[in-house]
């Protein structure tokens, strides 16, 4: 085995004890007891749910570590690449397998590059063992001492340090998409030039075990590995067994971008204006009715004509009627109850012109909105429907209405869609599967990067709440 070389320039020596204060910054664990052992060749950390990912040719290595003895509660994950794979024998004549990783050692201001098996230590009061490769030419060892370095403690754990400090490991993410498109291919990408994992699953191949104590989800036959996070882009074609896939990545504990609530409730489109209502959102006004005999009043409630008919499952502007006059739309009503359909009618908000306004939010915050103009002729601004795109500078208002209603839906990213009326921003839709590609062009930001970061900041370990001393002397 070939020993890393240094960062930094070490000093001709540096004073342990038999057990030491060290931290490895590389994989966010500040603070760690590390056993000094001469006979041991390779230094070892503890870890456990050890997963390999990524390409051969380049293969990671997911992992989690309890760094304080007795915390069980308390888990840092980690993933590094793997440099090697090695037979290690323990001082008891067991021999094992294990993944060798490289990674920074910090002691007081010094720090250097060494090499590090995975193996779970947790019956052991020092996480990690300092082999003498690790050693070589820096260390002075006392035998009779301890603790000769500056000590660290395991408070760091209790405070925001662990969440600001952590690095951007790499993760093992999923994309439930059915087509290969625009969005799901620049997912793929993004997410692999930020050095992650990113495997594209097919939502109606998934199929799950149902049960308490180990819930799963298994896919062409095998059971699906442990996901960091999952970005889901059901179709609408397939929202309720999408939903039931989402639910069940939620009961194991994945993150996923958008949850299975968020996106069954925009998907039930008189729910969601149901939905904005109890949360005081302007939208046009809208009724709902499921008898004929109450067509003239459903139109009353709503106003004069021209007056837009709305099929419940319409998409991408499909199922969707501009009613010019009253007997139009009495019509087009009778029409729609004829085939025994579910429909919403709503005022036709004349100042907007055609034009419309996507806002993309990530993470409560709007990151790009674009001005969409329907094809000649066509009241509808849907790109798919032949409409363009333009970058559009907005309100306050409007970017005040765009955050509410995705925070109404829950959606860490959500597609805003808002007419400009005289009197205020009116959302029209909220959609829960926002395409990339017209925003992307239009203003030319990189959409995909921004919600990466978005998941990145969310997957990193969490502060531990308890406020109680855990230093061990």
């Amino acid at each position: 085995m070939t020993v890393t070389d240094r960062q930094d320039q070490i000093p001709d020596m540096i004073r342990f004890g038999w057990e030491e204060w060290v931290s490895l910054p590389d994989l966010g664990l500040p603070a760690l007891r590390a056993k000094v052992d001469t006979g041991a060749r390779t230094s070892a950390l503890h870890a456990f749910d050890i997963e390999t990912f990524g390409p051969v040719s380049a293969p990671k290595v997911r992992f989690t570590v309890h760094p304080v003895p007795g915390r069980e509660d308390l888990v840092i994950p980690c993933s590094a690449r793997i440099v090697d794979r090695r037979t290690v024998t323990s001082s008891n004549g067991e021999s094992e397998l294990r993944y060798v990783i490289a990674s920074t050692l910090r002691v007081d201001d010094e720090a250097w590059r060494i090499e590090m098996t995975l193996s779970d230590r947790s019956t052991m009061n020092s996480r990690m063992l300092l082999g003498r490769e690790a050693l070589k030419d820096h260390i002075t060892i006392v035998a009779t001492d301890r603790f000769l370095q500056p000590k660290l403690s395991y408070d760091v754990y209790t405070t925001a340090h662990v969440r600001t400090s952590a690095p951007n490991r790499a993760l093992r993410i999923a994309v439930m998409s059915r087509e290969d498109n625009y969005s799901t291919r620049r997912l793929v990408e993004e997410g692999e030039k930020r050095g992650h994992t990113v495997e594209v699953i097919d939502t109606n191949r998934c199929y799950m075990a149902i049960n308490a104590m180990a819930p799963e989800v298994h896919y062409d036959g095998k059971r699906l590995p442990r996901y960091d996070a999952v970005i889901p882009r059901v179709g609408a074609s397939i929202t309720a067994y999408g939903t039931a896939v989402i639910r069940q990545f939620e009961t194991i504990g994945t993150f996923c971008v958008n949850g299975s609530e968020g996106i069954a409730a925009s998907r039930d489109k008189l729910f969601a204006h149901q939905l904005m209502a109890r949360h005081k959102i302007g939208m046009p006004n809208t009724a709902f009715a499921a008898s004929p005999k109450d067509t003239q009043s459903l139109m009353r409630l709503v106003g004069a004509a021209p007056l837009i008919v709305k099929l419940l499952e319409s998409t991408q502007g499909k199922g969707v009627v501009l009613a010019e006059t009253k007997k139009a739309a009495e019509s087009v009503i009778d029409a729609f109850r004829g085939l025994k359909a579910n429909f919403l009618v709503q005022d036709f908000v004349k100042e907007a012109a055609g034009e419309d306004i996507r806002c993309l939010v990530v993470g409560g915050k709007v990151v790009a909105s674009m001005k969409r103009t329907g094809a000649e002729g066509d009241f509808r601004s849907n790109l798919h429907r032949g409409g363009s795109a333009q970058m559009v500078r907005i309100t306050k208002e409007e970017r005040d209405a765009a955050v509410r209603a995705a925070r109404a839906f829950r959606l860490n990213l959500a597609g805003v869609d808002l007419l400009r009326s005289e009197s205020g921003p009116k959302v029209l839709e909220v959609n829960s599967s926002p395409g990339l590609e017209g925003i992307e062009t239009a203003t030319k930001k990189n959409i995909a990067a921004t919600l990466y970061e978005h998941i990145e900041a969310k997957v990193r370990p969490a502060p531990v709440r308890s406020k109680r001393r855990m230093n061990e002397e």
